[in-house]
């Protein structure tokens, strides 16, 4: 990890659950870490989980990734102000409740596709750009989910609607980016990764209780993850890597 010591890292959904545990620990490791939020205010609340030396480390940013024109301004404002991107986590991610055969649902499952798929996309598009720019050695990370390998089925439970969709779609866009960072002829690496069920808030509180004794993964099992594909050598590259809590039924 020496080599990202004051490197600069940018992650998404930071403000609870998987992002909230990936920026405490990205900290800790000694990099600057920008966490993206649409609330901002639990980004900043997470400062006090650090050691008052470490706080001036953690920059708390307003920004809903499904929106293109703030993705643009907040990467422009950072390299500006620092010069680069090094490490970029594309964690932000929604479920909706609805059917994909339910009338009248167009807003919440463009909702979905809009921050799954076009967040990482408008996010992943701006760091690799100044990756590129400035000659850097970075490295994109991409939570996925098993979702994205698999349709979960939970007897009894709501519909998982266009979630799997999203997820199946930027595990092939995990491919398309690993070969267009080498068509371009940088170092770039690409890694996706894939819990599990976490144990998070993007649950409504019916499917927690359908899912009231089922094995989960905590936050922190997904941020150790990141912390393994990043320190590997820049030789080495974790293109994939699944995670799920020892006993999962999916």
């Amino acid at each position: 990890m020496d080599r990202w010591q004051n490197k600069i890292a940018v992650v998404t959904g930071a403000s609870a659950g998987i992002g909230a545990a990936i920026i405490k620990d990205l900290v800790k490791a000694g990099l600057v870490v920008f966490g993206l939020a649409r609330r901002v205010e639990r980004v900043r609340d997470l400062k006090k989980d650090l050691a008052p030396e470490l706080q001036k480390n953690l920059h708390a940013v307003q920004c809903d990734v499904s929106k293109e024109d703030e993705v643009k301004r907040v990467f422009n404002d950072i390299e500006a102000e620092f010069g680069s991107v090094d490490i970029l986590v594309n964690n932000a991610g929604i479920i909706r409740s609805t059917e994909l055969v339910a009338p009248d649902n167009t807003q919440p499952i463009r909702e979905i596709i809009e921050t799954n798929v076009m967040g990482v996309y408008y996010c992943t598009r701006e760091a690799f750009n100044i990756m590129k720019k400035q000659n850097i050695t970075g490295h994109v990370i991409v939570i996925n989910s098993i979702a994205g390998r698999s349709v979960p089925y939970t007897p009894g439970g709501p519909s998982s609607n266009m979630y799997p969709a999203s997820k199946h779609a930027i595990t092939a866009m995990t491919e398309v980016y690993r070969r267009e960072f080498h068509s371009h002829g940088t170092k770039v690496k690409i890694t996706n990764i894939s819990p599990g069920v976490v144990d998070t808030e993007i649950f409504t509180d019916e499917v927690k209780n359908l899912m009231s004794g089922i094995p989960m993964l905590r936050p922190e099992d997904v941020s150790d993850a990141v912390l393994y594909a990043i320190s590997t050598p820049p030789h080495v590259q974790i293109h994939e890597l699944v995670i799920k809590p020892l006993g999962e039924v999916f």
